[in-house]
């Protein structure tokens, strides 16, 4: 793996030493950095129905905040004041490429956790307040200059501010302060409390983020998709019943028949897996799913023939688990139990944002398995 953005930190330090432990400052992580997008074409996106968006304005007089959520119109943005504003883009890469690229470079991290790349545009002085993220993010600054505090461990129990629409910590005590410039990256783990504002014009600031689901939110869906496996004639049974002083007694030995229903489940080790494969790989927004549309298989041998390419789409998530001689493939929430020579196939795309015609391998299982991607909306082709 090479051209890390960890500057002089070996991938092995910064996880054995900072990855969910303290942050870390680097400077010119990614020198020459251009921005994914231009801030226009941001403000462009934030006026999008399907995108989501929003925008954060202080008055510093009164310091008071206002929160709005997107689509914005045109107008919006010609009458924002000249200072003290962000704009804020959520999962800018699964609209534009050039971001879905700039997204890949932290795959050092295993992709499944990568949630999204949010973009924000700031005027002088903007910013969204002091706050922690319950997930890892790096923050690379793409243009202008802007302001980072980092302070301590912050939990729900820390006091915020119920007087402004944003969460905001209301007991901000920052021990780091840094100026980033264009090329600079900051990470910051789960928890530590962070606040940044823009330095002058034109601060536009990428945040690649990870996910991070709850204990509630994986036990809830879990529990959701075992149970909708099962019939419903198997049922609590106790056929070692003995009798007992008070009817009104729960047992441990009650407690125990239960305890190993949950235990039955939760260690089927093939199970879990294939869940969790299908959960990690779930869309971001569930409205991306689209409907099957019909592909032709000599159409998509013709098109890496003449040296296209199959691209996944930027919105798309892919993982795999390997069992046994086989492998299973995850894409957006849905399952492909594959083996053979379509191994290499499926850890390429996992891999690789997109393959060509050396990738491409005739056979039933190969051809299967690119047209239901191609079907879904998650491969498409580009030249």
């Amino acid at each position: 793996m090479q051209n890390l953005p960890l500057g002089d930190v070996s991938l092995e330090t910064f996880l054995s030493e900072y990855w969910q432990k303290k942050p870390l400052l680097i400077r010119q992580a990614l020198p020459g950095i251009k921005a994914p997008i231009a801030a226009d074409e941001l403000a462009g996106l934030a006026c999008e129905e399907e995108v989501e968006s929003r925008l954060i304005i202080q008055d510093p007089a009164s310091d008071q905040w206002e929160l709005f959520h997107g689509p914005f119109t045109e107008a919006t943005f010609s009458t924002l004041p000249t200072v003290h504003w962000t704009l804020l883009v959520q999962a800018v890469d699964h609209w534009v490429p050039a971001a879905a690229d700039f997204l890949a470079q932290f795959y050092f991290i295993p992709s499944w956790r990568v949630d999204d790349l949010m973009i924000s545009y700031s005027a002088d002085k903007g910013g969204v307040g002091p706050h922690y993220d319950n997930y890892d993010v790096f923050l690379v600054q793409v243009s202008g200059c802007r302001q980072w505090e980092v302070g301590g461990i912050y939990d729900e129990t820390s006091p915020r501010r119920s007087d402004v629409p944003v969460k905001i910590l209301s007991e901000w005590k920052p021990e780091q302060r840094w100026i980033l410039e264009p090329g600079d990256l900051l990470y910051v783990p789960p928890r530590v409390g962070h606040n940044g504002m823009a330095v002058g014009e034109d601060c536009m600031t990428c945040s690649v983020g990870f996910r991070a689901p709850s204990h509630r939110d994986i036990l809830l869906d879990y529990s959701e998709s075992v149970g909708e496996a099962l019939s419903e004639e198997v049922r609590y049974a106790d056929p070692d019943l003995v009798p007992q002083a008070n009817p009104g007694q729960i047992t441990s030995e009650a407690v125990e028949k239960v305890q190993k229903i949950f235990t039955r489940y939760v260690e089927d080790d093939d199970k879990l897996a294939q869940w969790f494969g299908r959960y990690m790989t779930s869309p971001k927004y569930q409205d991306e799913e689209t409907a099957p549309e019909e592909r032709r298989l000599e159409d998509v041998r013709t098109h890496l023939s003449k040296g296209g390419k199959l691209v996944r789409n930027e919105g798309s998530r892919f993982a795999f688990h390997e069992h046994g001689q086989k492998i299973w493939l995850f894409v957006d929430g849905r399952q492909y139990t594959c083996s053979g020579l379509m191994t290499d196939l499926v850890k390429t795309l996992c891999a690789e944002r997109q393959i060509g015609s050396e990738h491409y391998v005739s056979s039933e299982g190969h051809d299967s398995l690119l047209l239901d991607l191609l079907s879904h909306g998650s491969l498409y082709l580009s030249a």
